[in-house]
C-alpha cells in the first residue's frame, strides 16, 4: 500500500496534536502541511522500523523541531497568557509534547520515546513535570454541556478532582445558553449532539457571541470536525474517551487560556 493511502486516516488526528500542541488551527495544520511536504520531498526519511502511526508523528516532530513555533510571536496573537505562563511554555515545550502524546494521542511509554527520540525514562520524567506544572493553574469556573447522565456525572467528578468548580450540568442547547447567562464560565466541555436533537455546538457558538472562553468538545465522530476545511476546535476529545485523556486536555486548554471563536457548525 502506498504511503499516502496508510498515513491518510491518521491525518485527523495528527491535526488534533498539532492544534493542541501549538493552541492555533492555522499554526497547527501548518506544520501538518510541512510534514507531508518533507514525506514526498524525500519518502526515504519515513521510519521503516516502527508502525505507520509512530513513524508519521516522529516525521511530525522533526518537522517541529527545525522551526519551533515562538510563543511570544505566535500564541500572543491568539492567546491570553499571564506572564508566569508564558514563561513555563518557553521553558518546558518538551514536557507538553510528551505530556500531550501520552495522555490524549494514547501512545505508550515506548512510543511516545520513539516519535520524541529519547529514553522511556526521558518520557516518565518529562510527564510528571507536565502534570505538574498544569496543577499549578488556576481554577476555573466550569459548564459542561452532556445529555448522558452517566457521562456528564464523570466528567463532574474529575472536573471537582482537578480542582476546578462546576457551574452546571446542561442537556440541552436552551439550558447551555441559559446556565451561561446565569454564570460566566471560565470552561466549557461540551458534547456535539445532544439527544433532543439540540446541537452543543450551537450551543456554544451563541455563547461565544457574548464572551470568550477556552471550549473542549467531545464526539464520537472527530473526523468530522477536523477535515481542514473550516473552522474547527481545537481542543477535541474522542467517545468513548479516557479519564487520563480528558484530564490533559483541560489542563492544555486552560493552560493555552485560548480565546475560542465562534465555530460554524
Amino acid at each position: 500500500m502506498a504511503l499516502s493511502k496508510e498515513i491518510a486516516p491518521i491525518l485527523p488526528y495528527l491535526r488534533r496534536y498539532a492544534r493542541a500542541l501549538t493552541g492555533s488551527q492555522q499554526e497547527g495544520d501548518d506544520y501538518v502541511i510541512k510534514t507531508l511536504e518533507a514525506l514526498v520531498a524525500d519518502p526515504g526519511s519515513f521510519p521503516s522500523d516502527m508502525s505507520t502511526r509512530v513513524g508519521l508523528y516522529r516525521v511530525f516532530m522533526r518537522a517541529w523541531s527545525s522551526s519551533p513555533v515562538d510563543a511570544s510571536r505566535s500564541f500572543d496573537e491568539e492567546l491570553s497568557w499571564s506572564p508566569g505562563q508564558k514563561s513555563v511554555s518557553l521553558l518546558t515545550p518538551r514536557s507538553r509534547q510528551a505530556f500531550l502524546l501520552r495522555t490524549v494521542e494514547g501512545f505508550s511509554i515506548e512510543e511516545v520515546a520513539k516519535i520524541l527520540d529519547v529514553t522511556e525514562g526521558d518520557v516518565l520524567s518529562l510527564t510528571s513535570e507536565a502534570g505538574k506544572e498544569i496543577a499549578q493553574h488556576v481554577a476555573t469556573d466550569v459548564l459542561i454541556i452532556e445529555d448522558n447522565e452517566t457521562i456528564a456525572s464523570d466528567i463532574e467528578a474529575l472536573v471537582r478532582e482537578l480542582g476546578h468548580r462546576l457551574t452546571g450540568i446542561a442537556r440541552t442547547h436552551r439550558e447551555a445558553v441559559a446556565l451561561s447567562q446565569r454564570k460566566t464560565p471560565g470552561l466549557i466541555l461540551a458534547d456535539i449532539e445532544l439527544a433532543d436533537g439540540s446541537s452543543g455546538l450551537d450551543a456554544v457558538n451563541e455563547m461565544l457571541r457574548s464572551f470568550t472562553v477556552p471550549v473542549i468538545f467531545i464526539t464520537a465522530l472527530p473526523e468530522r470536525f477536523l477535515t481542514g476545511e473550516r473552522p474547527e476546535p481545537a481542543f477535541l476529545i474522542t467517545k468513548p474517551y479516557k479519564v487520563e485523556a480528558v484530564k490533559a486536555t483541560i489542563s492544555q486548554a486552560l493552560f493555552f487560556e485560548r480565546k475560542a471563536k465562534r465555530r460554524s457548525a
